[in-house]
């Protein structure tokens, strides 16, 4: 346990989200004085200044000010808070440190901690890694991005716990000691690159989750992603891998098809002492998570699909790879300077309509446009009601954006939720 103190320290909380909140709760009960600061401003946000300053946090919103970071101890920073923030900037001038939510948990944390990153498939993977612990008898906790953030629990576990947790790239940039007992990078593919000026600062960010680990801790990758793989050469740490070689030929006579974040949850729990039986007895029975693939409704034989998770390129494309109706397909929003032309062929292959929302409409149109047949929409609402007009019985019609949720609703998971009640009205 790393067991640090905040006692009687003045910490800054910047960005009241869910892990900014859970932060403030959790110095707020360490003993600091808890200074909490959001530019955004809404009702929902004046609830919760309202509910934390009943709990004896100072809280601000609506803006920034100086005398919320002038003379702390610590700042403490939401994944989703930008590194051009001018609180931030006030920080680096007054030499405060600054460290994430997750690091903050950690500092705390008496549990072994999984952490889990990677472009793609970190919430399936995370949820996976817990529900197979928890098979076996261990009390295992999915936090992180996948829902509950770390600060919200940890001080409900105990030394025999396991975290499996989801952290981003954001979240990896502000680490300090941070040291996980097993960090796992499930591929490397373009994103962010709204926020990384290119695809080796990215991958930079990815790193730091094993930058603390020693000879007593693992580090799993992916063999088959070469970028991935050659990681091993700056760890210092037990390496394992997963890969395609590793489902055919442990286990070849799996009743379902094993796809990449199944070896990767095989190799973690291995680790464990897990054996892969027991691992495809949960994968048999698991639901899947929401927002991912996730099977909303069938109406008149059409069947829509939730799958507002994928906020990348790469994302969308897994998504059209494993669907096996002709599809029409709900794409945008905030583009993160994505490349849509990737998708291209598979566009071609699986998708009938392509309906497009947000502020990336006319990018993925113009990049587009030779690939599919394109329909404007103005809203999701307008989107679901285009779509549901345009198929045919056996067609599905999937939600996968390619791109953030931040122009037209809170999060991903806010646009899967509006899109579940849409469908729902049908």
């Amino acid at each position: 346990m790393p067991g640090a103190d905040y006692k009687n320290k003045k910490v800054a909380v910047v960005g009241l989200a869910r892990s900014g909140i859970a932060a403030a709760n959790l110095l707020k009960g360490l003993g600091a004085e808890v200074f909490a600061t959001d530019k955004g401003s809404s009702p929902a946000l004046a609830a919760q200044a309202r509910d934390l300053r009943g709990r004896g946090i100072s809280v601000e919103f609506g803006g920034h000010t100086l005398d919320f970071i002038r003379n702390k101890d610590l700042v403490v920073i939401s994944p989703g808070v930008n590194n051009k923030s001018q609180a931030l900037a006030w920080a680096g001038q007054l030499k405060i440190p600054v460290i994430s939510e997750i690091e903050l948990a950690w500092s705390v944390c008496p549990a072994k901690v999984i952490a889990i990153t990677g472009t793609n498939g970190k919430t399936t993977v995370t949820a996976l890694t817990a529900e197979v612990l928890r098979a076996k008898g261990s009390r295992a906790f999915a936090l992180g991005n996948i829902g509950r953030p770390f600060s919200q629990e940890v001080m409900n576990l105990s030394g025999d716990d396991f975290v499996s947790l989801e952290v981003s790239s954001f979240q990896l940039e502000r680490i300090d000691k941070f040291r996980p007992r097993v960090s796992v990078i499930l591929n490397f593919r373009p994103d962010h690159l709204d926020r990384y000026k290119d695809m080796p600062e990215y991958l930079e960010a990815k790193k730091r989750i094993f930058m603390n680990q020693d000879k007593d801790d693992y580090l799993v990758l992916n063999d088959d992603d070469p970028v991935v793989r050659d990681l091993a050469k700056t760890a210092k740490v037990r390496v394992s891998y997963f890969g395609g070689y590793q489902g055919e030929e442990s286990f070849g006579k799996a009743p379902f098809n094993l796809n990449p974040n199944h070896l990767a949850v095989m190799a973690i729990a291995g680790i464990f002492g897990v054996s892969g039986g027991e691992c495809l007895e949960v994968f048999k029975n698991f639901k899947g998570v929401e927002h991912r693939l996730e099977q909303v409704r069938r109406v008149r034989e059409i069947e829509f699909i939730n799958d507002s998770k994928a906020t990348n390129v790469d994302s969308t494309a897994w998504a059209l790879r494993n669907i096996r109706k002709p599809a029409i397909l709900i794409a945008g929003g905030r583009d993160k300077n994505s490349d849509y032309r990737e998708i291209s062929g598979l566009i071609k292959q699986k998708v009938k309509l392509l309906v497009v929302i947000g502020e990336a409409k006319d990018k993925i149109r113009s990049q587009l446009n030779e690939s599919a047949v394109i329909q404007d929409a103005s809203s999701l609402e307008e989107a679901v009601s285009i779509s549901f007009r345009q198929a045919s019985s056996g067609d599905c019609v999937l939600l996968s954006p390619m791109c953030a949720s931040f122009d037209m609703f809170k999060d991903y998971e806010h646009r899967g939720r509006v899109f579940k009640e849409i469908v729902s009205k049908l």
